[in-house]
């Protein structure tokens, strides 16, 4: 499948600073999430883990009583819906898809943090001032990597481009939400799928503040 016409977010190892391990011989290449097709969405999350069965919509709910009522099917319609998935002149999408060798192999949310529900969440607000209302405000909230293809700097990739994207679509700051994750830990229930603090910090993002024991707030200020 030939995507060189799209406009991708980042490039391979030819790069200023390379998105893939000094090992891998092809490129990672990452569009938003609009140019890319429904089933390769669907290659992505799979059909097992807490990736298939939440869908990226933990945070797209109004609360749990609403998540329960939908069914795994209704959250993938859902997430079709808001990516616009197959239709490359949409003016908005949801998040960024990661290929590697044209092969779907990567999923990152970002768009404006008003399109969050945070409500039951000390994060990010805890021990800031901040405008919930602010939409120049942009939030990186979940990243998947398609079983197969991990440890091959995907997430890296993804939250690097995450940058020039939102600062292309008008952002003034761009956030993440990371887990702190010691070396050997275990991290269940999908808490992973935020990221880690390294992949932030790569891409340029700075801690702000720590408003839980296990998560940290990551910003730039564009």
């Amino acid at each position: 499948m030939n995507r060189s016409g799209r406009h991708g977010y980042a490039v391979g190892r030819d790069a200023p600073r390379p998105l893939i391990g000094p090992n891998e011989a092809s490129a990672i290449r990452i569009v938003p999430a609009n140019e890319a097709f429904s089933e390769e969405l669907l290659a992505i999350f799979g059909n097992r883990g807490y990736p298939a069965y939440c869908q990226c919509q933990k945070l797209k709910f109004k609360n749990w009583a609403e998540r329960k009522a939908t069914s795994v099917s209704e959250r993938m319609e859902r997430l079709q819906e808001q990516t616009h998935c197959g239709y490359p002149s949409a003016r908005t999408t949801s998040g960024l898809v990661a290929y590697l060798d044209d092969e779907p192999v990567g999923w990152c949310a970002v768009e404006p943090r008003i399109a969050y529900n945070f409500r039951h969440s000390p994060v990010p607000w805890k021990g800031r001032d901040e405008d919930r209302a602010d939409d120049g405000v942009w939030a990186v909230t979940c990243f998947v990597t398609r079983a197969g293809f991990r440890r091959r700097g995907v997430s890296r990739a993804l939250a690097r481009a995450t940058v020039d994207f939102a600062r292309d679509r008008g952002a003034r700051a761009l956030e993440g939400y990371p887990m702190l994750v010691e070396p050997g830990e275990e991290i269940t229930w999908g808490e992973n799928n935020v990221g880690v603090r390294s992949i932030f910090a790569n891409a340029g993002f700075e801690e702000i503040s720590h408003p839980t024991l296990r998560r940290v707030v990551m910003r730039i200020d564009f």
